[in-house]
């Protein structure tokens, strides 16, 4: 993900917790309170100081931080079905964590089947609860809406019938892409409002808007938020600006609507992991809530 022009206009009120008179340390009370009850899912971040897309992943890796991760959360998020990525959904099922798998599509033709081989393998074994064809394939542009299609309907054809299958892309590409929409069983958007410059005051209603702008896309299909977070460090975007306490801000609001509306949310991330940096600059790096030495950072 990285800087996009803003696809909402209006903005009234700010949303959320009224976070005026907190300190730092009230705010950690916070975040406690909510992982101690559990989060609806978290994005995978496997990939250890050194290691990047490309380089194969372990069982024992993966079998580590997902041990970290299990006691709060009741699903995880997997973005790859090649070089150890796998094992992800394997090893999740096997500690009762329900999975959102994802087949990573680019412009290398040969990954793409590789890749949509997976995903359909690991469906027809048991291990995927929702397929998910494609990350932000159409805001990269790597392939035509035609081509994107192609594999969705692929893997629709494969899969169990009791698997729903979407696609995952920005909030306002269900918009902009009817038949994309169509072909979905499920819409699966990313909500940042870090990444449009919104300012941490107002990043709740902004990504309210942004869901149910997707919500209203969807035509009575269920909607669930892939991705949503705050990086902690970094040198900050128009009005969103990179801290300690803003990401804090950011996840306490996020998971408390998440909560309380009962809206499908996958945080993102659930590790920091350097090797973003290369696509999103010195704010890639941090938007963890473990550190990259898998430290809780809060």
């Amino acid at each position: 993900m990285s800087f996009r022009t803003g696809k909402i206009k209006s903005l009234t009120v700010s949303s959320g917790i009224s976070f005026e008179g907190k300190s730092t340390e009230d705010l950690k009370e916070l975040f406690n309170d909510i992982l101690a009850n559990g989060m609806y899912g978290l994005c995978a971040s496997f990939y250890e100081e050194g290691q990047e897309p490309g380089d194969q992943l372990t069982e024992e890796q993966i079998r580590r931080r997902l041990t970290i991760m299990k006691p709060h959360i009741k699903w995880i998020r997997s973005f790859s079905c090649t070089e150890g990525n796998e094992l992800i959904p394997k090893i999740a099922k096997e500690m009762g964590i329900k999975t959102l798998v994802g087949a990573w599509l680019g412009d290398d033709l040969e990954i793409n089947e590789n890749e949509i081989k997976g995903l359909i393998q690991l469906a027809k074994k048991g291990y995927v609860d929702i397929a998910a064809v494609g990350n932000e394939v159409m805001y990269r542009r790597d392939l035509s809406e035609e081509e994107l299609l192609a594999y969705m309907q692929q893997v629709k054809k494969e899969l169990p019938t009791n698997i729903p299958m979407g696609y995952v892309d920005a909030y306002y590409e269900f918009t902009e892409r009817p038949k994309i929409t169509q072909a979905c069983d499920v819409i699966l958007t990313n909500c940042y409002p870090y990444w449009e410059g919104c300012h941490i005051d107002y990043s709740l209603m902004y990504m309210k808007q942004m869901y149910y702008q997707a919500l209203d896309a969807a035509n009575g299909k269920p909607v669930i938020i892939t991705e949503t977070g705050w990086p902690s460090k970094g040198e900050g975007l128009e009005g969103a600006i990179p801290s300690y306490e803003n990401a804090l801000k950011y996840l306490i609001n996020a998971q408390k609507w998440s909560s309380e509306d009962n809206i499908p949310m996958f945080y993102f991330s659930s590790f920091d992991e350097s090797w973003k940096v290369g696509d999103e600059g010195d704010v890639g790096a941090y938007w963890g809530i473990w550190d990259k030495n898998e430290k809780l950072k809060y």
